[in-house]
């Protein structure tokens, strides 16, 4: 590539040093070879009107300028960017990457090359970096000075105020007049200018990032949103204008739209001469015939037009470069011309998974900086929430107070880690932050890739480790260590979220090998021992999750006057006796394990090698505190009625689950106890199934398994309600726009991500499947980092049928409903059996039932248009655009790795049946974890619950110092190649994440593999139920 020619950088601008451009390519590929030679000096007109000279060998191809531009200015999603110029016939034509420069800009000395937008998304929340989104919003400034976004005066006003918020901050109408005086946004911007200052009072505290995301979400309702028109006729002479976007080729009449052909109706596009030519796919419903025919003033004019039409539908439609075409031996018919570089799905794939670095970057004409995380690759589509930090809250009583200051660590985007005074490390792939020391290659393996599972996401109170987090404030400076960046709010926290790889790395940790491995092989080879063990180290769970109750959240509540004390007498004194009781089994079970360890009193044995009259013992002193249990459901209602009635105690609540300790939602905490009657029931089935009946722990076995088996059979049906009653409030916490979602009757069947089909394409939606009706929504920008409900389709009277060959879109579904229809398309075909299966059960269910289906919707309406109708009725109306103004709702941090999260990143989906058997597949214990390129093995205490490992540098740590959501995640034995030679070992792999686990024995191997399994992949309903019936509960 060139040589930036050293003018005047950008860098206060746009950009940041020269020499940290990152690549528009894909990892591992190479760029165009870049010949040598003279150089020429070509002009580059930036989106902020600035003019940057850069110079590129004469016979470079056009990608090398392009690429050179992007990396001066640390533009990661360069693919939806062009170069545009007058050709010698005063025709604006795009820069062809593939030929070389010097062939299509005749005098580049006296010719401005633009750098422009040229690829619009359907939905600006795929754009993840903050960077990009202001240079959207900066091509939408200029389009609407130069007259090419046409729209109302409402619209255009809202539009201005949210430049005006980001350019000069908040409101002040002084300000506001003498800024409007000087700059010009629109022609005759002097009538507007009551209402724009109208509208920029109502951003006040809106970021500049945050001002983006508003202009572009309402910019792309306009109808004219990334449009450029190309005068033509039709076949009768009428003139017209053409255009293309990411949904097909666009007809209009003037700036009114009149038709449209979306990309999977077009069979063929072709140009002669001046005809441009539209070949359609057969419909028998359509009125037009088989090819369209276009005339255009010139057939320069038509190439053109052509040649972008090529590109867009390559860019939008196909999931990789098409491959070129080969050379003709002797003739060559029809153009060459061929799409080049990456499409919009590469681009999405490549920054969801991290493979760049980001840097700080300044915006022209505005008082507030931005900041891009140094760390982390994106997770949050649009979100820049940085004054929504809050102040760390005091840990609770006893607990070391953290120090206010500590060199500087982590990024700040990344939901923090709380490492050991060992020097802080950055995260795999990721930029250090400044002043870090650099970590060993053995944790950077990921190359690039940024491994993203999310790492503790809470950020409130903290257990007493030394803080080591460097934090920044929405200007982008450093502020105290004391108020931190609330994780998952930053700008650039796109589509990874729950997808950051765990950063257990500090050298506090210990690696060990084959001392370790020498340790263990002295402790009792029986398979009893082993579940023996299993029964003590998720005990240590089971009590460090019982007094997230009593000792975590009561300290929390007593600070506060917010929780009725009727519902501390329900809560706490039923808690306290389980933790009592709990303590001393913990206690007496390890004594036992120590014996049959042989660690005291070794040459004592026979009679401790077992556990099954510990178990007995314990399980008939539980049968005691059954009164306890039973309070329990009731103690869950009463908790979530008190958050309906109390802003205090929901506020209360609501900053509790910020805490690192409270890893799982607050009500699944009030539901273990019931949980771990289960897993004392499967323990003992497989100790009597290992046993013999001769062996002498074989009596007091089933003696236990038979209390427990009465104890489980009792609360079954509590456990079911309270199961479904608790997910849910868990759902109606991760939705906007349904007040009623709680009500009696209404089941949760599943949630997922699914592809909805409309006019502007396939647009990534999250719905949610009841046993009444089916919702679905989007995530937009809020600071809690919920979905918005866009639509629902009752399930009484619905049809289902698959219709990938009538859209052309693989494993596509048609939902015919009473009031609308919809189309949507899953991931994979295993995927889209899912959802066939458990909407028909759905379905079988609501034609049983004859209750009516209440109304979800208390503001959003129902996005009900068809595919075809869509693009067409895709106005923008004051209503649309006051409720766009709202959007970004004042609300409080809210988790970003809930389930619904991590379905929505890794496009899968999760039923009420996996939950279920999720509850009953717990498991903790020490493993020694690998990465893909390092050497040594770390030890780790590791928890498996809700479809994610929780990794804990020992088992006496309050909080997880990391997790792994593990949907999506494939699970295997490392192959001979992969040059492992340990036993024990299993692989977790994700796209580029790769992670190697070591068990101690044999059984713990087969037990996490056997739990992991169930979080992997999901077995058929009919199994699972089969399953369930055998099992009791």
């Amino acid at each position: 590539m060139g040589e930036i020619e050293q003018k005047p950088s950008p860098g206060s601008r746009l950009g940041a040093p020269e020499n940290s451009g990152v690549s528009t390519l894909e990892h591992g590929q190479k760029l165009p070879p870049t010949p040598s030679g003279k150089l020429m000096s070509i002009k580059i007109q930036m989106l902020d009107d600035t003019q940057e000279a850069f110079e590129v060998p004469q016979r470079a191809p056009g990608k090398v300028l392009l690429d050179a531009v992007c990396n001066h200015l640390n533009l990661v999603e360069g693919d939806y960017f062009g170069l545009e110029f007058p050709d010698h016939k005063k025709i604006t034509v795009w820069l062809d990457l593939l030929k070389p420069i010097v062939k299509q800009i005749r005098r580049p000395k006296h010719v401005v090359v633009k750098f422009v937008v040229k690829f619009f998304p359907p939905d600006h929340t795929q754009l993840q970096e903050e960077l990009t989104r202001y240079l959207f919003a900066l091509q939408v400034k200029q389009d609407l000075a130069q007259g090419r976004l046409t729209c109302n005066d409402t619209s255009a006003a809202l539009l201005i105020s949210h430049i005006v918020q980001s350019e000069i901050g908040d409101f002040d109408e002084a300000s506001d007049r003498e800024h409007l005086a000087k700059n010009k946004y629109i022609p005759q911007q002097d009538a507007l200018e009551d209402k724009i200052v109208e509208f920029h009072h109502n951003h006040i505290g809106q970021t500049p990032a945050e001002s983006d995301f508003q202009l572009l979400e309402i910019a792309r309702r306009l109808e004219m949103y990334g449009i450029r028109l190309h005068p033509a006729k039709d076949r009768e002479g009428t003139k017209i204008n053409l255009a293309v976007a990411n949904t097909g080729i666009l007809v209009f009449q003037g700036f009114t739209k009149i038709n449209a052909f979306n990309w999977a109706k077009v069979r063929k596009l072709s140009f002669k001469r001046k005809r441009f030519l539209i070949k359609l796919r057969p419909d028998a419903n359509s009125s037009y015939q088989d090819t369209l025919e276009f005339l255009m003033a010139s057939r320069d004019f038509c190439k053109s037009f052509w040649k972008i039409c090529v590109e867009h539908h390559a860019f939008f439609r196909l999931f990789e470069e098409p491959k070129p075409k080969p050379k003709p031996v002797l003739f060559s018919r029809g153009s060459s011309f061929r799409f080049s570089g990456r499409t919009q799905k590469q681009v999405l794939d490549y920054v969801k998974e991290g493979g760049h670095k980001k840097v700080q970057f300044e915006r022209k004409h505005s008082k507030i900086q931005s900041i891009r995380s140094l760390a982390t690759p994106p997770t949050e589509p649009n979100s820049e929430v940085p004054k929504q930090a809050q102040q760390r809250a005091s840990p609770p009583p006893g607990a070391a107070p953290e120090p206010a200051g500590g060199p500087p660590g982590a990024a700040p985007a990344a939901p923090e880690e709380r490492p050991s005074p060992a020097p802080p490390r950055s995260p795999a792939g990721g930029g250090k932050a400044a002043g870090a020391p650099r970590a060993p290659a053995e944790e950077e393996e990921e190359d690039g890739a940024a491994a993203t599972e999310d790492r503790s996401p809470q950020s409130k109170a903290q257990p007493p480790q030394p803080s080591t987090e460097l934090s920044i404030n929405s200007q982008g400076g450093a502020v105290p260590a004391s108020v931190i960046l609330s994780p998952n709010l930053s700008p650039d926290t796109k589509q990874s979220s729950p997808l950051v790889s765990p950063l257990l790395n500090d050298q506090a940790c210990p690696r060990t090998d084959d001392e370790e491995e020498g340790r263990r092989k002295r402790f009792p080879t029986d398979k009893a021992y082993f579940i023996a063990k299993e029964v003590s180290t998720t005990e240590r769970t089971y009590l460090k999750d019982l007094e997230v109750i009593t000792s975590w959240f009561q300290s929390t509540v007593s600070k506060e006057d917010a929780m009725p004390e009727a519902l501390k007498s329900l809560i706490f004194p039923n808690f306290e006796p389980l933790h009592k009781f709990h303590t001393s089994f913990l206690k007496e079970t390890e004594q036992r394990l120590a014996l049959w360890e042989g660690r005291s009193n070794a040459h004592i044995r026979g009679d401790y090698q077992r556990i099954g009259d510990v178990l007995l013992k314990n399980i008939q002193g539980m049968k005691q505190l059954a009164a306890h249990l039973w309070k329990h459901s009731e103690a869950l209602e009463a908790l979530e009625t008190g958050i309906r009635s109390s802003r205090r105690l929901e506020n209360l609540c609501r900053d509790f689950e910020l805490q690192k300790v409270c890893y799982l939602p607050l009500n699944t905490f009030l539901l273990r106890p019931l949980h771990r009657l289960m897993h004392y029931k499967q323990v003992l089935e497989r100790l009597c199934k290992h046993h013999p009946p001769s062996h002498p722990d074989f009596r007091d076995c089933r003696a236990a398994l038979a209390e427990i088996t009465e104890m489980v059979a009792q609360l079954h049906g509590t456990m079911i309600k309270m199961e479904n009653f608790q997910k849910l409030h868990e759902l109606k916490k991760d939705l906007i726009g349904i007040d009623n979602l709680v009500i009696p009757g209404r089941e949760f069947i599943r949630l997922g991500s699914l592809s909805k089909l409309s006019g502007k394409g396939l647009q990534q939606r999250m719905f949610f499947l009841f046993n009444d009706v089916l919702l679905y929504t989007s995530r937009g920008l809020t600071a809690s980092n919920q979905f918005k409900v866009h639509g629902q389709l009752p399930l009484y009277g619905m049809t289902i049928e698959e219709s990938e060959d009538e859209w052309g879109v693989p494993h596509c579904l048609t939902l015919r409903g009473q009031r609308q229809s919809i189309i949507v398309a899953a991931s994979s075909r295993s995927e889209m059996e899912k959802w066939v299966e458990d909407i028909q059960m759905a379905i079988d269910l609501a034609e049983k039932s004859s209750g009516p289906t209440p109304e979800f919707l208390a503001s959003s309406p129902p996005d009900n248009k068809s595919p075809d109708e869509a693009t067409v009725a895709d106005q923008e109306s004051e209503d649309d655009l006051s409720a766009s103004r709202t959007s970004l709702e004042r609300q409080a941090p809210h988790r970003g790795n809930t389930m619904v999260h991590v379905c929505w990143h890794r496009n899968t989906s999760v039923s009420m049946v996996d939950f279920s058997v999720a509850v009953e597949n717990q498991l903790s214990g020490n493993l020694l974890r690998k990465f893909k390129n390092s050497n040594g093995w770390q030890k780790l205490w590791v928890v498996f619950t809700n479809f994610c490992l929780f990794f804990y540098k020992s088992h006496q740590d309050s909080h997880p110092l990391a997790s792994l959501p593990l949907l999506g995640y494939s699970l295997t034995i490392p192959s001979e190649s992969e040059d492992i030679h340990k036993d024990f070992v299993f692989k977790l792999h994700f796209k580029s994440h790769v992670y190697y686990f070591r068990a101690e024995s044999e059984y713990t191997f087969e037990r996490w593999m056997e739990v992991i399994r169930s979080a992997t992949s999901s077995a058929s309903r009919a199994h699972i139920l089969s399953h369930k019936e055998s099992h009791v509960y």
